[in-house]
């Protein structure tokens, strides 16, 4: 199937318009807003059912650890099984595991230590439909100002099935019960699953283990593979590293946007309008930033979105108020979906065919591998700083990413070559 012919500035529209993308993007969507909805479900439930807000904590820190940082681990299995092989065991058990973990936090008193196991398990086996969804619409996309738009769409997107997924949360448990949310993010997850990899989209998708072994050429593509792999990191380290400065920075912000909000006297409804405002121009910078043909790389446009949102943060420091701050950080979202689709664009051209999802997949554990340090950092910040001097060290955070992510951008304003030229030719081949 030969890929949709485009304009030189292509639309969403014409994204949508690529053959079976809408069903593909529906379905990974669905399953993805499993993540908005499983973590605040089983806080809440391992909190009912243990009376222990130390070992929820405990729990969600498993929980969120093995995700997180196993996310390239899992990304290999897709790289090497393909969606099919390696996303359909994993849903089953990553699912059988909260089924589990559904059935122990029904009733309080469930054992700590059962508990604690449990998830740390489903975290380590949490399906990665997000990289996996880029590197598919790496395929459905060849063209790199149709993936643009792509990963702009995705990446907006999913900022607001995480914004969604916890108001799910709420009219569930205010209804049912957390555990009953459990399992609805359970299903959402083997729905969406189920739909992404019957999809005709992954039909032709070769693992890399198959693609290896076609051939004679199967003994040097062996040879090559440590040079190879050296050269993905290398391709890789200035959009990992911007992924977690960003990630880092809005870490910080969010804990203290809490802390500003209290010290003013206001509740969590008011935290959470604020912090939505930074959704908010996330979004509308997103898909901004996606509609411009740039004539820029994106090694260098990488660096100066992290500026952006660095000064703006800033500003954040000057806020006298909610709504002043809310504006700020609307200012200040303006650069974060940017910022990150061009992170995923970088390590997309630098990846080989055979790890793109993995390339996708560290992209996205430094982003929130930066959000869970970033919020640490803001509790040791907030005992002996005022909130707006933790702004400013959120927006300082942001400025020496730009700093360490600028060598990337050099050696792009200087032409060097691409790490894996064979992408170029990947620009005229047919989309799965």
């Amino acid at each position: 199937m030969s890929s949709t012919p485009v304009g030189r500035r292509p639309s969403y529209a014409v994204v949508l318009r690529v053959p079976h993308a809408r069903r593909t993007f529906a379905f990974a969507l669905l399953g993805r807003l499993s993540y908005g909805v499983v973590p605040l479900s089983v806080m809440l439930a391992v909190t009912r059912a243990t009376g222990s807000y130390a070992v929820a904590g405990t729990v969600m820190a498993l929980f969120g650890g093995t995700s997180v940082f196993l996310s390239p681990a899992r990304a290999a299995l897709i790289d090497r099984y393909g969606p099919r092989g390696a996303l359909v065991p994993m849903t089953a058990v990553y699912a059988s595991l909260l089924g589990l973990l559904t059935v122990l936090v029904w009733r309080p008193g469930a054992p700590s230590l059962a508990l604690g196991a449990v998830t740390a398990a489903a975290g380590a086996c949490t399906p990665p439909l997000g990289p996996t969804m880029r590197a598919v619409w790496t395929r459905l996309a060849p063209d790199r100002a149709l993936l643009q738009r792509a990963y702009s769409l995705d990446g907006v997107a999913e900022e607001l099935l995480f914004v969604s997924g916890p108001l799910l949360v709420g009219l569930l448990v205010g209804t049912t019960s957390p555990a009953t949310a459990i399992a609805v993010g359970t299903t959402l997850m083997l729905a969406g699953t189920a739909g992404f990899v019957t999809s005709p989209a992954l039909r032709a998708h070769r693992p890399a283990e198959k693609t290896a072994a076609d051939g004679a050429s199967a003994s040097r593509e062996e040879r090559r593979q440590p040079a190879r792999r050296r050269a993905v990191l290398g391709g890789i380290l200035q959009p990992v590293l911007g992924a977690l400065g960003v990630g880092l920075a809005l870490g910080v912000v969010d804990l203290v946007v809490v802390a500003f909000a209290e010290q003013r006297g206001q509740g969590d409804d008011a935290v959470a309008w604020t912090l939505a405002a930074l959704s908010g121009g996330s979004a509308v910078g997103g898909l901004l930033s996606g509609a411009v043909a740039w004539r820029v790389p994106a090694r260098v446009r990488l660096p100066f979105t992290a500026v952006g949102l660095g000064l703006a943060l800033l500003g954040a420091g000057f806020a006298d108020g909610l709504g002043m701050l809310a504006a700020v950080l609307a200012v200040s979202g303006f650069f974060v979906a940017p910022a990150l689709t061009t992170a995923y664009l970088v390590a997309d051209e630098a990846a080989a065919p055979e790890a793109r999802v993995r390339a996708g997949a560290w992209v996205n554990t430094g982003v929130n591998a930066g959000g869970t340090a970033g919020a640490a950092a803001a509790g040791l910040l907030l005992g002996g700083l005022p909130t707006a001097l933790s702004f400013v060290a959120a927006g300082a955070t942001a400025l020496l990413t730009a700093l360490v992510t600028s060598r990337g951008a050099v050696r792009a304003r200087r032409g060097t070559p691409r790490t894996l030229p064979q992408r170029d030719a990947e620009k005229s081949t047919s989309a799965v």
